[in-house]
């Protein structure tokens, strides 16, 4: 592992030589990841993108993309675009993006089960802000949305997502 990779450990996540607290799924970590378990995927992931809400704060990173109005992630197995981001009106069940609270306002796609994705493996595990030290995710890594905005201005091509 490099200093440039997000490790996340039993107790906390470390980035360029530095740790955070961070929460995981409720699920725990898992080598068997499953649509709906909770759990977050052990392995390492690379960093595909970033999203963020353009009408809450000012672009995180140069390569981030903006959420907009009827974004959503497709977390529907029958859906064609299982694990992909497809727009309002969707006729299968999606998460939406754009969310009310301050939880999605930065999102860090990771490449799991993407992007050809096997259904029922689970759909995205993002990196997000979370709801709270110690409150557990559906299986994304979440941090406080400082040390978010931190690690995002940050992210390189070379970080991955390491999931011990």
């Amino acid at each position: 592992m490099k200093s440039t990779d997000l490790v996340v450990t039993p107790t906390h996540l470390r980035f360029l030589n530095r740790t955070f607290a961070r929460t995981i799924g409720w699920g725990g970590v898992t080598n068997r990841k499953a649509e709906g378990d909770g759990a977050t995927p052990q392995g390492t992931h690379r960093i595909v993108g970033m999203l963020y809400r353009p009408d809450r704060l000012k672009k995180p990173s140069d390569w981030a993309l903006p959420i907009r109005p009827g974004d959503l992630w497709s977390d529907d197995i029958r859906d064609p675009d299982y694990n992909l981001m497809v727009k309002k009106p969707h006729k299968y069940r999606a998460e939406t993006l754009r969310r009310a609270d301050p939880m999605y306002d930065v999102i860090i796609l990771t490449d799991w089960n993407w992007p050809y994705a096997v259904k029922g493996r689970g759909s995205a595990i993002f990196m997000h802000q979370w709801r709270g030290p110690g409150r557990p995710t559906a299986g994304c890594v979440a941090v406080s949305r400082t040390d978010l905005l931190w690690i995002a201005a940050r992210i390189r091509y070379e970080t991955r997502l390491v999931i011990r």
